[in-house]
């Protein structure tokens, strides 16, 4: 795969690089006194020197031949260094900050490369949309390497989108300069069913000669798997039990362990590897989606190594996951993911090898960052007009407009499917509970944590809601709204009365979306989300602290839980068992089904 992130390609100097290994030419920069974290033999090695030409590594070894007067000579002092770490699976448009913006946070952290899905903004705004993250990249050293998006809607049928993408889409995007793959195939029911349009799209990825990136999410690891990995996918981040992640190697699958804002899955599913003497080649560490306040107060990928680690992870081990794994994983292991010669120099610098405190990072030969600052300019975003005006309702959203009529004939409670989510999993589980019918309205009942929740559709006008109920938040009072509501990013809206429930979602509407906290009808927080409803080019110090305001007006509402808003988010996604809501309906996600709001006897 050729590789397009780097400053030079490898074959305009290749003679460049024989010139400076042999001290013919001298290097422009040279890394002395370092132990070396060689993530090809898993060892470390003492007084190690890396002379860099054009972005590259030249040497690694006893470099002293290769400096002249003009080569800049960096001290490492003996600090470890060890590749730059990459993130094999993030939505950028997750952090609710430009790609601009996630750079600043996350390259000082160490992290160097992403392979980015902007499935997200594509939901909203089509093609489009993906192209509008490239070029948002393009302001940044950071190496964003983009997948197309695969499923827009997620499950066809199912919700309404603001675009879609078939085959052809796929077809075309495949020729553009930043796409390296196909983003995460979440319809495993028509991979596995042989559907036409989902074969032709991986059809289209194979024949450009790219990567198919997976989204397994049931606890099938028999035949089903099988045709999933037979279908040409490569990598799955969806595991939520070590048997899984096991079962996925062993079939030569990439496991692609999360640990994101919300998402905790890493400190179970890492036993796959912990209790079992495997060969861990195919394990990565990723984050999925990561809140800005996560990563200015704990770190990127550099926190999740140390979680590993702490999980009892070997920590050569460890960052092997964030950095030739990934490399291998994406088939750029030629070009990125070691320190080794004709690698492109992106590489970091840190003391503890057990506590990974990144205090140098270098991106093709360059420091970018140092002692937890950006050391270069990134320019400011230029979004277009158009992804400002996102907010497409079409109709007035009063307190009647979330009153659930009791089915005819109805007592003084009704038997209802009821979502239960389960705190830091993207699971959650199907109960069926006895809820209150008031004046012919069915309630929602804080005795069983139980609030009312409806999704409207946001991209068209159609008018279009779907209704039901939620538990395991602990709201005690108020309302929440968010468009940022995977997949479709439709607006949803979950609280405990209709007049709190209608003043979020208005707050929501005449800000261009984002998300909000509503108590007592008064406006606790916002964080207003203009570009396509998703993300603010605000710097990422103050989304976090607009989020942090959030957090504090969830916990006043009577929520405790870890990132509440990120797993609120995953509520409409119909691809994840066990129950979700649409904009058009209760989804049961396990049989692809719509089901009724109430059950029968």
């Amino acid at each position: 795969m050729l590789n397009k992130f780097c400053k030079k390609p490898l074959y305009e100097v290749t003679r460049t690089m024989a010139r400076v290994a042999m001290g013919v030419q001298k290097a422009e920069t040279v890394i002395k006194n370092a132990r070396l974290v060689n993530v090809c033999t898993a060892e470390i090695q003492e007084g190690i020197d890396v002379a860099i030409a054009e972005g590259r590594i030249a040497l690694v070894g006893d470099a002293a031949h290769c400096i002249g007067p003009e080569t800049k000579v960096v001290d490492a002092g003996g600090q470890y260094i060890a590749p730059g770490f990459m993130d094999g699976h993030i939505h950028v448009e997750s952090s609710m900050i430009s790609v601009g913006e996630y750079a600043k946070a996350v390259v000082p952290c160490g992290t160097t490369g992403i392979f980015m899905d902007p499935h997200e903004i594509c939901n909203v705004c089509g093609k489009d949309g993906v192209r509008i993250m490239i070029e948002d990249a393009k302001r940044s050293p950071l190496k964003a390497m983009s997948n197309a998006p695969s499923c827009v809607p997620a499950v066809a049928g199912f919700e309404d989108t603001g675009a879609a993408i078939r085959a052809d889409d796929i077809r075309e995007m495949m020729t553009w300069d930043g796409i390296m793959g196909l983003g995460e195939m979440m319809s495993f029911p028509n991979v596995i069913g042989a559907e036409e349009n989902i074969h032709a799209e991986l059809a289209e990825t194979l024949k450009s000669d790219n990567i198919i990136t997976g989204h397994f999410s049931i606890p099938d690891t028999g035949a089903a798997l099988n045709a999933y990995i037979a279908s040409g996918i490569r990598c799955c981040h969806e595991s939520t039990r070590a048997e899984d992640v096991l079962e996925k190697m062993r079939h030569g699958m990439y496991a692609l362990m999360r640990y994101g804002s919300a998402w905790h899955d890493m400190p179970v599913i890492i036993k796959a590897v912990l209790d079992n003497r495997i060969d861990d080649r195919f394990a990565c560490l990723i984050s999925d989606d990561t809140h800005p306040d996560t990563l200015i107060n704990e770190g990127h990928l550099d926190h999740i190594v140390r979680c590993a680690v702490k999980e009892g992870l070997d920590p050569i081990k460890a960052i092997q996951y964030v950095t030739i794994n990934v490399a291998t994983c994406f088939r750029m292991d030629h070009e990125m993911g070691s320190i080794t010669p004709g690698k492109c120099a992106d590489i970091v610098f840190f003391d503890d090898l057990r506590d990974i405190r990144i205090t140098r990072t270098m991106i093709d030969g360059d420091v970018v960052a140092e002692n937890g600052q950006m050391c270069v300019e990134i320019g400011p975003a230029n979004f277009p007009e158009h992804v400002f005006h996102t907010m497409h309702v079409g109709h007035p959203i009063t307190a009647e407009s979330f009153r659930i009529a009791a089915p005819a004939g109805a007592g003084k409670t009704v038997r209802t499917r009821v979502i239960e989510i389960i705190p830091n999993r993207v699971g959650n589980y199907e109960r069926l509970l006895e809820l209150p019918v008031k004046d012919g309205f069915v309630e929602p009942d804080a005795g069983q944590d139980v609030m009312k929740m409806v999704v409207f559709e946001r991209h068209h006008e159609t008018g279009t809601k779907g209704v039901g109920f939620l538990k395991g938040f602990g709201f005690q009072k108020g309302a929440m709204a968010q468009t940022v509501s995977h997949d479709a990013h439709n607006l949803l809206v979950a609280g405990t009365n209709d007049a709190d429930m209608a003043l979020a979602a208005n707050t929501l509407v005449e800000c261009g979306g984002g998300l909000c906290a509503v108590a007592d009808g008064k406006v606790l927080a916002v964080v207003p989300l203009p570009i396509a409803g998703l993300m603010n080019d605000l710097p990422v110090r103050e989304m976090a602290e607009l989020v942090a305001k959030l957090d504090a007006a969830w916990k006043q509402m009577g929520c405790v839980i870890n990132s509440p808003y990120m797993t609120m988010a995953l509520v409409p996604l119909a691809c994840l068992p066990e129950l979700r809501l649409t904009n058009r309906g209760l989804v049961d996600c396990r049989t692809f089904r719509f089901v009724p709001l109430f059950a029968e006897e």
